[in-house]
């Protein structure tokens, strides 16, 4: 009898949600203010920082600018384009955040996306 692999395929929701940064100014930054919020977890690696979070997380885009000392406006979608290598989970660009969800049935009202079967 063989052990069973610890690499296994496994289709079980996980519930999480993320994106990895450049560490960089800009990806510390970000790190910092997101990881202040409860559902979220920073992973400092060498060459990038991982941003995970259960469920739902909103990248504020105010909270950013007053914690890099700039401007209202200087963080933007393209800024968070621009510093973001990855992400998992469905991502929605609003005009003042970016929000990653776990389950893209969460995003549905954001995506334009009816949740009721045809018949």
């Amino acid at each position: 009898m063989r052990a069973e692999s610890p690499f296994k395929s496994d289709n079980t929701a996980t519930n999480m949600c993320g994106f990895t940064l450049m560490n960089n100014q800009v990806g510390v930054i970000v790190a910092e203010v997101m990881g202040a919020k409860d559902n979220v977890q920073i992973t400092h690696l060498p060459s990038m920082i991982r941003v995970d979070a259960r469920n739902r997380m909103d990248v504020v885009y105010s909270e950013i600018d007053e914690a890099a000392g700039e401007e209202e406006g200087w963080f933007n979608s393209a800024e968070f384009e621009e510093s973001m290598s990855t992400h998992y989970g469905r991502m929605v660009h609003l005009d003042d955040r970016t929000i990653m969800f776990a389950n893209p049935e969460d995003a549905a009202e954001y995506l334009d996306f009816d949740l009721k079967p045809i018949r």
